[in-house]
């Protein structure tokens, strides 16, 4: 006589929430990542210089602003209140001790007096760093 077909479970995943979460939070991080830019607005010096590489650790950036003031930044925290040498050397150390390998880098306005670069290189040595790179900006083509 009649027999009844058993309807089979359907085992897919809905994939369509998990794909609108995911440009939900694209959008957030298009949007945000332009409003956290890092560090202080400085015009760096123009020069050909090899980048570091893309596999190492976000460097230790001391920076001095045209005003002369340093600051200090790593990674994603940045401090934005000016500090004095003896601050920059402390925190670097106490971040060069946790994590040697972190490379350093020093970020400074190109109208910067050069001794407010050496005495910042001194501190930063004086604090334990092996070695402290300089950032520039590349060249612009003519």
């Amino acid at each position: 006589m009649y027999q009844r077909k058993r309807k089979r479970p359907i085992a897919e995943i809905n994939v369509v929430p998990y794909i609108d979460v995911m440009l939900v939070l694209l959008i957030i991080f298009m949007v945000t990542a332009p409003i956290v830019s890092q560090g202080v607005k400085v015009e760096l010096p123009q020069g050909k210089a090899e980048s570091l590489p893309p596999d190492s650790k976000p460097p230790i950036v001391a920076s001095i602003d045209a005003a002369g003031e340093y600051f200090l930044n790593v990674g994603t925290w940045s401090n934005s209140d000016p500090l004095d040498l003896d601050e920059i050397s402390i925190q670097v150390g106490a971040m060069i001790q946790l994590e040697p390998l972190r490379p350093v880098v020093v970020k400074a306005d190109r109208s910067i007096a050069y001794e407010s670069v050496i005495q910042l290189m001194v501190s930063l040595q004086q604090a334990g760093v092996p070695a402290v790179g300089l950032m520039t900006d590349s060249p612009k083509e003519k």
